[in-house]
């Protein structure tokens, strides 16, 4: 049963507390579906006039997607030369695939090893605003989500995929004032604050791990725990005083057990923190068999709504607009290559059907077919993972 919560009329369900929160972040109001619509002139795709109208009068998060190109960013990592050349920027071309979305904030956050590498992706991704003062906004607050929707802004979230950079535990704070809002504890190897997904075992959060998860707390700085391994996973909403999120992973009993996914058990956990779990497009994750398609990720929304509540579900990409398909050769060999046999790559990476600029209006249609009312879907595309940072977040 959900957790209840006594008021002077009664118990109210924390579940229906959350739904509310979710529903007051804005969403579109019931409306009627004439026909269908063809949004942008290069593709021959339509759109219901509903499924418009909800990602366009919304605000939408994926909190797992990277801004520039891919392929850009795989060319520039597995270069001889890396230090060369620019693999994070957006180009302007980049800017209105961006633009064409749907989204209106990005966390386009990456796992690097050493303080050095945070230190420059953070002031690269800070750049950003430099480069398209604009077009871009960076969100330190959910004040700042709604003021770049009201703007007609892109938003982007300052985060990075492991915790490497913290040396010590001051380092949060350092980290912090440059405008981090989010670190996932770690990537999928073990370090000095706990394991990964794809480690042989996991001990769990060490000492200086929950010193690090403590900091945050203090601060108001996400903890973010999509690659870590089972039982650091659990630690983390065990030893986290603010909801923890799973900003992109699925669920894993879908996914024939894939170790990048989530037990039953964490998402379990992730409701009762109140918190968020992103669904992610990556192929291994939605499923272990072909075909894979856009109505495989649509059932790990089904999975989660029905085992803990649709104010737990958002959007977690985990690619760029075009998806890793796209990424031209070697880099896109070398990207496989430099994961562990357990990710199982497979022929292709992204889902059929979720591997284009829009896919967010293809995900948005698919609830619909699944009978998701529209305040369900505002707080799938946005309103849940905004509701949470809310929480985790200082306010403005």
């Amino acid at each position: 049963m959900a957790e209840q919560t006594k008021t002077g009329r009664g118990a109210v369900s924390r579940r229906s507390v959350l739904k509310s929160a979710a529903a007051a972040s804005g969403f579109a109001a019931p409306m009627l579906n004439f026909g269908a619509f063809q949004l942008f002139a290069k593709s021959p795709k339509t759109y219901s006039a509903k499924a418009i109208d909800l990602v366009n009068s919304n605000l939408v998060i994926d909190m797992l997607s990277v801004m520039g190109s891919l392929s850009e960013e795989m060319g520039a990592l597995f270069s001889e030369k890396p230090q060369l050349k620019d693999g994070f920027r957006i180009s302007p071309e980049q800017l209105e695939k961006l633009r064409a979305s749907g989204v209106t904030v990005f966390h386009p956050a990456i796992g690097l090893d050493t303080y050095e590498e945070a230190l420059e992706f953070i002031a690269r991704t800070n750049a950003y605003v430099a480069d398209y003062p604009e077009d871009l906004r960076r969100i330190d607050t959910v004040v700042d989500m709604e003021k770049a929707k009201a703007e007609g802004k892109l938003g982007f979230i300052v985060g990075l995929q492991n915790s490497n950079h913290f040396r010590d535990v001051d380092d949060v704070n350092r980290f912090y004032t440059l405008g981090q809002r989010v670190s996932q504890l770690t990537y999928n190897a073990r370090n000095l604050i706990g394991t990964g997904s794809t480690d042989r075992n996991d001990s769990g959060l060490s000492d200086f791990g929950v010193a690090i998860v403590e900091r945050m707390n203090e601060l108001g700085m996400a903890v973010d725990v999509s690659h870590c391994g089972d039982t650091t996973t659990l630690d983390a909403f065990d030893v986290s005083k603010k909801p923890v999120l799973i900003t992109h992973s699925n669920v894993r009993a879908l996914a024939g057990g894939h170790v990048r996914c989530k037990s039953d058990e964490a998402i379990k956990k992730m409701a009762a923190a109140g918190s968020v779990m992103g669904i992610t497009g990556v192929r291994m994750f939605v499923r272990d068999k072909e075909p894979t398609t856009i109505e495989h990720l649509l059932d790990h929304y089904d999975y989660v709504a029905k085992l803990v509540g649709v104010e737990h579900l958002g959007v977690g990409s985990d690619m760029d607009p075009d998806g890793y398909d796209d990424i031209a050769e070697p880099a896109y060999s070398k990207l496989k290559g430099s994961y562990k046999g357990s990710y199982a790559f497979r022929k292709k990476i992204d889902t059929d059907g979720f591997d284009h600029p829009q896919k967010v209006y293809d995900l948005t249609e698919g609830l619909i077919r699944r009978g998701y009312s529209d305040a369900d879907i505002a707080g799938v595309l946005g309103g849940n993972f905004k509701r949470v940072l809310g929480e985790i977040w200082k306010p403005a």
